[in-house]
């Protein structure tokens, strides 16, 4: 029977996560069926909506183009009826099933390990998966549901989503402690002259986000090396003469020592951001507010 009267709750869940995955046996592992059940699903799925909706390739499922065009409006149908089941009263304790982050690696490393421990002190039975922070993908990935929420720098978050300011935070000069000119008091102008390296998580390139600074005092910063991670400038930095500007909520980092100078440089923002159909979301309002709340 094609048409809506074909389609029941059990099949739109299996296109949800097919549109996800992209592969029949992990959307079997995730919805506790066979993977024979999800093939007969998606039979039955194909007949409602008179499309093949994937196509099969070596290693999964192709979606066709109107399965992409369903994936969203499929998404929020799925989160509205698992709503509807949650208690109005939410309790951490009786939490479960999985929560998706995606962070930057600087989050991971400033902002998740208390809102972790938290989150397994209360809420023992909840799963958290960390995943990296993909910013060409992000939209999509947001959109798609393959995550909950995402901690990163506003700039790197599309406007459409809404946000919680977490804090601000700032930049420190930073150098191997073991450098000739570690005790020096420096200059801007000698900060810009200085070989630098620079975190470009978005393009691979020797820009960076205080390179305005400099040129509004007539300077152009000598960047000589880029790296896509905060957790990868360390070791660059202590192994070799060059100098950084890292965010003050890393440090200290074994090896660096802070450069003594003048700079002014202006703070940022790091934010929570999620999607709107989770906005009344009973977990996930628990945890923004743990988020928004925690001291960092």
């Amino acid at each position: 029977m094609a048409g809506i009267n074909g389609l029941d709750i059990k099949q739109l869940r299996v296109l949800h996560y097919l549109l996800i995955e992209k592969n029949a046996s992990r959307v079997a592992s995730r919805l506790g069926l066979t993977q024979q059940a999800v093939s007969e699903q998606l039979k039955k799925l194909r007949l409602s909506f008179r499309d093949p909706l994937f196509n099969r390739k070596s290693n999964g499922l192709v979606p066709t183009a109107h399965a992409l065009s369903l994936q969203l409006e499929v998404a929020e149908i799925i989160t509205r009826l698992e709503n509807i089941t949650k208690p109005k009263v939410f309790e951490p304790s009786s939490a479960s099933g999985v929560f998706r982050i995606c962070a930057s690696d600087y989050a991971q490393a400033v902002v998740l390990p208390s809102l972790i421990q938290k989150i397994r002190k209360q809420a023992p039975n909840l799963k958290i998966i960390v995943q990296d922070f993909e910013i060409d993908n992000l939209s999509v990935l947001m959109d798609n549901g393959e995550f909950d929420i995402v901690i990163s720098f506003p700039k790197f978050v599309p406007t459409k989503y809404p946000t919680i300011t977490l804090f601000t935070e700032t930049h420190t000069c930073v150098i191997a402690e073991d450098h000739e000119r570690a005790n020096e008091k420096w200059s801007v102008e000698q900060i810009a002259h200085h070989p630098q390296l620079v975190i470009s998580p978005k393009r691979a390139n020797l820009v960076g986000s205080a390179d305005a600074y400099f040129e509004e005092l007539g300077l152009k910063r000598n960047i000589v090396m880029s790296v896509p991670f905060f957790s990868a400038a360390a070791q660059c930095i202590v192994s070799t003469d060059i100098i950084a500007l890292l965010p003050t909520k890393l440090l200290p980092i074994n090896g660096l020592k802070e450069v003594d100078c003048d700079l002014e440089l202006p703070s940022f923002e790091i934010i929570v951001a999620w999607h709107k159909r989770m906005t009344e979301d009973p977990l996930h309002n628990w945890i923004r507010d743990i988020i928004s709340k925690q001291p960092v």
